[in-house]
Protein backbone atom coordinates (compact mmCIF):
# COMPACT_ATOMS: atom_id res chain seq x y z
CA UNK A 1 0.00 0.00 0.00
CA UNK A 2 1.66 3.13 -0.88
CA UNK A 3 1.24 6.06 1.70
CA UNK A 4 -0.16 9.05 2.07
CA UNK A 5 2.80 11.67 1.73
CA UNK A 6 1.00 14.22 3.63
CA UNK A 7 -1.51 14.73 7.39
CA UNK A 8 -4.00 16.28 8.48
CA UNK A 9 -1.69 19.02 10.41
CA UNK A 10 -0.75 19.95 6.60
CA UNK A 11 -4.14 20.49 5.31
CA UNK A 12 -4.78 22.16 8.56
CA UNK A 13 -1.94 24.58 7.88
CA UNK A 14 -3.08 25.02 3.95
CA UNK A 15 -6.49 26.25 5.39
CA UNK A 16 -5.35 28.05 7.54
CA UNK A 17 -3.48 29.81 4.68
CA UNK A 18 -6.65 29.98 2.67
CA UNK A 19 -8.58 31.94 5.83
CA UNK A 20 -5.05 34.47 6.79
CA UNK A 21 -3.88 35.38 3.39
CA UNK A 22 -0.34 34.53 4.56
CA UNK A 23 1.92 32.00 6.15
CA UNK A 24 3.12 34.54 9.13
CA UNK A 25 -0.87 34.58 9.64
CA UNK A 26 -1.27 31.50 9.10
CA UNK A 27 1.52 30.61 11.61
CA UNK A 28 0.12 32.38 14.50
CA UNK A 29 -3.31 30.91 13.68
CA UNK A 30 -2.38 27.34 14.23
CA UNK A 31 0.79 28.13 16.76
CA UNK A 32 3.38 26.53 15.03
CA UNK A 33 6.29 28.45 13.15
CA UNK A 34 6.05 30.16 9.88
CA UNK A 35 9.07 27.49 8.16
CA UNK A 36 6.40 24.82 8.70
CA UNK A 37 3.77 26.24 7.29
CA UNK A 38 5.60 27.35 3.84
CA UNK A 39 7.25 23.84 3.63
CA UNK A 40 4.09 22.22 4.54
CA UNK A 41 2.42 24.41 1.84
CA UNK A 42 5.03 23.43 -0.98
CA UNK A 43 4.83 19.77 -0.22
CA UNK A 44 1.36 19.88 -0.79
CA UNK A 45 1.60 21.68 -4.31
CA UNK A 46 4.34 19.79 -5.51
CA UNK A 47 2.25 16.64 -4.69
CA UNK A 48 -0.79 17.63 -6.48
CA UNK A 49 1.40 19.30 -9.30
CA UNK A 50 0.15 22.61 -9.58
CA UNK A 51 0.14 25.70 -7.55
CA UNK A 52 -2.60 25.75 -4.54
CA UNK A 53 -1.92 30.05 -4.13
CA UNK A 54 -1.20 32.98 -6.02
CA UNK A 55 1.90 35.18 -4.54
CA UNK A 56 1.55 38.64 -5.15
CA UNK A 57 4.10 41.35 -3.13
CA UNK A 58 1.72 43.31 -1.31
CA UNK A 59 -1.13 41.15 -1.54
CA UNK A 60 -0.11 38.09 0.59
CA UNK A 61 -1.91 34.91 -0.72
CA UNK A 62 -4.55 34.26 -2.66
CA UNK A 63 -5.79 30.47 -3.61
CA UNK A 64 -5.72 29.51 -7.52
CA UNK A 65 -8.72 28.25 -9.36
CA UNK A 66 -7.42 25.10 -8.69
CA UNK A 67 -6.72 25.87 -4.88
CA UNK A 68 -10.21 26.67 -4.65
CA UNK A 69 -11.33 23.50 -6.06
CA UNK A 70 -8.72 21.79 -3.45
CA UNK A 71 -9.44 23.58 -0.56
CA UNK A 72 -13.15 22.50 -0.78
CA UNK A 73 -12.04 18.90 -0.54
CA UNK A 74 -9.88 19.61 2.17
CA UNK A 75 -12.54 20.82 4.44
CA UNK A 76 -15.09 18.22 3.17
CA UNK A 77 -11.98 15.92 4.63
CA UNK A 78 -11.43 17.46 7.37
CA UNK A 79 -14.88 17.84 8.41
CA UNK A 80 -15.49 13.55 7.72
CA UNK A 81 -12.26 12.92 9.97
CA UNK A 82 -14.21 15.16 12.45
CA UNK A 83 -17.13 13.32 12.56
CA UNK A 84 -14.65 9.94 12.60
CA UNK A 85 -12.96 10.65 15.54
CA UNK A 86 -16.00 11.59 17.40
CA UNK A 87 -18.39 9.52 19.32
CA UNK A 88 -21.70 9.13 19.94
CA UNK A 89 -21.03 9.72 23.93
CA UNK A 90 -18.84 12.84 23.58
CA UNK A 91 -16.34 10.44 25.07
CA UNK A 92 -13.52 10.66 22.63
CA UNK A 93 -9.90 12.13 22.97
CA UNK A 94 -10.80 14.77 21.37
CA UNK A 95 -12.85 17.54 23.20
CA UNK A 96 -15.59 18.31 20.95
CA UNK A 97 -15.85 21.42 18.91
CA UNK A 98 -19.17 23.21 16.80
CA UNK A 99 -18.39 25.20 13.84
CA UNK A 100 -21.49 27.24 14.05
CA UNK A 101 -22.57 29.88 11.10
CA UNK A 102 -24.69 32.76 12.47
CA UNK A 103 -26.34 35.12 9.98
CA UNK A 104 -25.43 38.67 11.31
CA UNK A 105 -29.06 39.92 12.02
CA UNK A 106 -29.97 37.08 13.85
CA UNK A 107 -26.98 36.75 16.36
CA UNK A 108 -27.41 39.36 18.60
CA UNK A 109 -30.81 38.27 19.27
CA UNK A 110 -30.55 34.14 19.50
CA UNK A 111 -27.33 33.22 19.93
CA UNK A 112 -25.66 34.17 23.87
CA UNK A 113 -29.04 32.08 24.74
CA UNK A 114 -27.94 29.28 22.67
CA UNK A 115 -24.62 29.49 23.76
CA UNK A 116 -25.56 29.46 27.22
CA UNK A 117 -27.69 26.32 26.74
CA UNK A 118 -25.23 24.45 24.89
CA UNK A 119 -22.25 25.11 27.71
CA UNK A 120 -25.05 23.88 29.99
CA UNK A 121 -25.72 20.92 28.47
CA UNK A 122 -22.02 20.33 27.31
CA UNK A 123 -19.88 22.08 29.56
CA UNK A 124 -16.25 20.45 28.10
CA UNK A 125 -17.46 21.34 24.59
CA UNK A 126 -16.22 24.26 22.55
CA UNK A 127 -17.97 26.20 20.23
CA UNK A 128 -16.82 28.76 17.38
CA UNK A 129 -18.53 31.32 16.00
CA UNK A 130 -18.79 32.41 12.31
CA UNK A 131 -20.70 35.54 10.84
CA UNK A 132 -21.55 36.25 7.48
CA UNK A 133 -24.50 36.52 4.99
CA UNK A 134 -26.74 33.82 3.97
CA UNK A 135 -25.08 33.45 0.55
CA UNK A 136 -21.59 32.84 2.21
CA UNK A 137 -22.82 30.52 4.86
CA UNK A 138 -24.54 28.45 2.71
CA UNK A 139 -20.91 28.06 0.32
CA UNK A 140 -19.50 27.06 4.04
CA UNK A 141 -21.54 24.24 4.86
CA UNK A 142 -21.38 23.00 1.58
CA UNK A 143 -17.43 23.12 1.65
CA UNK A 144 -17.50 22.04 5.56
CA UNK A 145 -15.77 24.85 7.21
CA UNK A 146 -19.12 25.13 9.05
CA UNK A 147 -21.12 22.44 10.89
CA UNK A 148 -24.22 23.87 11.39
CA UNK A 149 -25.47 28.08 10.97
CA UNK A 150 -28.43 29.87 12.41
CA UNK A 151 -29.93 31.34 9.55
CA UNK A 152 -33.28 32.61 8.05
CA UNK A 153 -34.87 30.21 5.79
CA UNK A 154 -35.94 31.36 2.65
CA UNK A 155 -36.84 28.48 0.76
CA UNK A 156 -34.56 24.91 -1.21
CA UNK A 157 -30.72 25.89 -0.77
CA UNK A 158 -28.82 22.76 -3.19
CA UNK A 159 -26.77 20.50 -0.72
CA UNK A 160 -28.19 22.09 2.83
CA UNK A 161 -30.97 20.49 4.80
CA UNK A 162 -33.01 23.23 7.03
CA UNK A 163 -34.36 22.08 10.43
CA UNK A 164 -37.08 24.78 11.27
CA UNK A 165 -36.83 26.69 14.82
CA UNK A 166 -39.55 29.59 15.00
CA UNK A 167 -41.33 31.56 12.37
CA UNK A 168 -41.18 34.92 13.18
CA UNK A 169 -43.59 38.13 11.79
CA UNK A 170 -42.39 40.79 10.21
CA UNK A 171 -43.15 44.32 11.36
CA UNK A 172 -42.93 47.84 10.96
CA UNK A 173 -40.73 50.34 12.99
CA UNK A 174 -41.38 54.41 13.18
CA UNK A 175 -39.53 57.12 15.71
CA UNK A 176 -40.82 57.19 18.62
CA UNK A 177 -42.16 61.12 17.69
CA UNK A 178 -43.83 59.23 14.56
CA UNK A 179 -47.68 60.14 14.03
CA UNK A 180 -48.30 56.56 13.98
CA UNK A 181 -46.20 55.55 16.88
CA UNK A 182 -49.00 55.61 19.25
CA UNK A 183 -50.90 52.97 16.86
CA UNK A 184 -50.73 49.44 17.53
CA UNK A 185 -50.41 48.19 13.54
CA UNK A 186 -50.33 49.91 10.62
CA UNK A 187 -50.78 48.79 6.61
CA UNK A 188 -48.28 48.73 4.28
CA UNK A 189 -49.61 51.46 2.06
CA UNK A 190 -50.28 53.79 5.01
CA UNK A 191 -46.39 52.75 6.57
CA UNK A 192 -44.95 53.75 2.86
CA UNK A 193 -46.35 56.99 2.37
CA UNK A 194 -43.16 58.00 4.33
CA UNK A 195 -39.66 57.11 2.70
CA UNK A 196 -37.97 53.19 3.52
CA UNK A 197 -34.86 52.44 5.24
CA UNK A 198 -34.09 49.02 4.11
CA UNK A 199 -31.38 46.23 5.42
CA UNK A 200 -29.54 45.58 2.07
CA UNK A 201 -28.08 42.19 3.15
CA UNK A 202 -29.22 39.59 0.08
CA UNK A 203 -32.35 37.82 0.48
CA UNK A 204 -33.66 39.87 2.91
CA UNK A 205 -33.95 43.18 1.18
CA UNK A 206 -35.09 41.27 -1.57
CA UNK A 207 -38.22 39.65 1.11
CA UNK A 208 -39.27 43.18 1.82
CA UNK A 209 -39.11 44.58 -1.65
CA UNK A 210 -41.22 41.63 -3.23
CA UNK A 211 -43.68 41.75 -0.05
CA UNK A 212 -44.19 45.07 -1.16
CA UNK A 213 -44.83 45.15 -4.69
CA UNK A 214 -46.96 41.83 -4.13
CA UNK A 215 -49.36 44.28 -2.60
CA UNK A 216 -49.23 46.77 -5.66
CA UNK A 217 -47.13 49.30 -3.75
CA UNK A 218 -44.07 50.84 -4.31
CA UNK A 219 -41.76 52.03 -1.85
CA UNK A 220 -39.69 55.58 -1.59
CA UNK A 221 -36.01 54.02 -0.47
CA UNK A 222 -34.52 56.35 1.31
CA UNK A 223 -31.64 54.75 2.79
CA UNK A 224 -29.83 51.11 2.57
CA UNK A 225 -27.70 50.00 5.69
CA UNK A 226 -26.13 45.82 6.38
CA UNK A 227 -27.11 46.94 9.83
CA UNK A 228 -30.25 46.39 11.76
CA UNK A 229 -29.41 48.83 15.16
CA UNK A 230 -28.00 51.21 12.15
CA UNK A 231 -31.59 50.62 10.89
CA UNK A 232 -33.35 51.52 14.16
CA UNK A 233 -31.19 54.34 14.72
CA UNK A 234 -31.83 56.08 11.15
CA UNK A 235 -35.54 55.56 12.01
CA UNK A 236 -35.58 56.72 15.13
CA UNK A 237 -33.75 59.76 13.93
CA UNK A 238 -36.92 60.02 11.62
CA UNK A 239 -34.97 59.59 8.23
CA UNK A 240 -37.85 57.04 6.95
CA UNK A 241 -39.50 53.85 8.44
CA UNK A 242 -38.16 50.45 8.47
CA UNK A 243 -39.16 47.04 8.06
CA UNK A 244 -37.59 44.10 10.45
CA UNK A 245 -38.16 40.38 11.15
CA UNK A 246 -35.51 40.40 14.18
CA UNK A 247 -37.70 40.52 17.20
CA UNK A 248 -35.89 43.01 19.42
CA UNK A 249 -37.24 43.28 22.94
CA UNK A 250 -36.27 47.28 23.66
CA UNK A 251 -37.58 50.33 22.01
CA UNK A 252 -33.90 52.42 22.75
CA UNK A 253 -31.65 52.46 19.34
CA UNK A 254 -27.54 53.43 20.33
CA UNK A 255 -27.67 56.54 19.86
CA UNK A 256 -30.40 57.14 22.97
CA UNK A 257 -33.67 57.45 20.48
CA UNK A 258 -36.49 55.83 20.59
CA UNK A 259 -38.55 53.54 17.99
CA UNK A 260 -41.91 51.86 18.11
CA UNK A 261 -43.11 48.26 16.88
CA UNK A 262 -46.27 48.02 14.92
CA UNK A 263 -48.11 45.10 13.94
CA UNK A 264 -48.11 44.52 9.71
CA UNK A 265 -52.15 44.42 9.08
CA UNK A 266 -51.47 42.64 5.57
CA UNK A 267 -51.18 39.43 5.36
CA UNK A 268 -47.38 38.91 5.39
CA UNK A 269 -45.47 35.82 5.04
CA UNK A 270 -43.63 35.00 8.23
CA UNK A 271 -39.30 34.71 8.21
CA UNK A 272 -38.73 31.16 9.76
CA UNK A 273 -35.37 31.04 11.51
CA UNK A 274 -34.19 27.43 10.78
CA UNK A 275 -30.41 25.71 11.74
CA UNK A 276 -28.66 24.83 8.51
CA UNK A 277 -26.71 21.46 7.78
CA UNK A 278 -24.96 20.68 5.16
CA UNK A 279 -27.22 17.57 3.61
CA UNK A 280 -23.92 15.49 2.16
CA UNK A 281 -21.84 15.66 4.40
CA UNK A 282 -21.53 13.59 8.01
CA UNK A 283 -22.87 15.39 11.01
CA UNK A 284 -21.32 14.99 14.30
CA UNK A 285 -22.30 14.08 17.87
CA UNK A 286 -21.93 17.52 18.89
CA UNK A 287 -23.81 19.02 16.02
CA UNK A 288 -27.31 16.71 16.71
CA UNK A 289 -26.30 18.13 20.67
CA UNK A 290 -26.75 21.46 19.36
CA UNK A 291 -29.62 21.05 17.35
CA UNK A 292 -31.66 19.60 20.35
CA UNK A 293 -30.58 22.34 22.40
CA UNK A 294 -31.42 24.82 19.87
CA UNK A 295 -35.17 22.87 19.31
CA UNK A 296 -35.44 23.74 23.35
CA UNK A 297 -34.00 27.09 23.86
CA UNK A 298 -36.73 28.15 20.46
CA UNK A 299 -39.46 25.87 22.18
CA UNK A 300 -39.31 28.55 25.21
CA UNK A 301 -39.69 31.36 22.91
CA UNK A 302 -43.26 30.72 21.10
Amino acid sequence: MEPIPFGFRQIDYVIAVAETGSTAAAARLVNVSQPSVSLAVSRLEETLGQPLFRRAAGQGMTPTAFGRRKLVEFRCLRAQMRALLATDDGSGALPPVLELGVFSTLGPRYVPALIRAFRTKLPGARLRLHEADLETLHDWLESGRIDLALVYDFGAVADVEMVPLIDVPPYALVAGDHPLATRQSVDLATLLRDPLILVNLPQSRDYFLSVIQSRGLTAEIALETGSTEMLRSMVASGLGVGLLATRLPYRTTYDGGEVAHLTLEDPVPAHRVALARPARLPGTWVARAFEEVAGEVFARLK
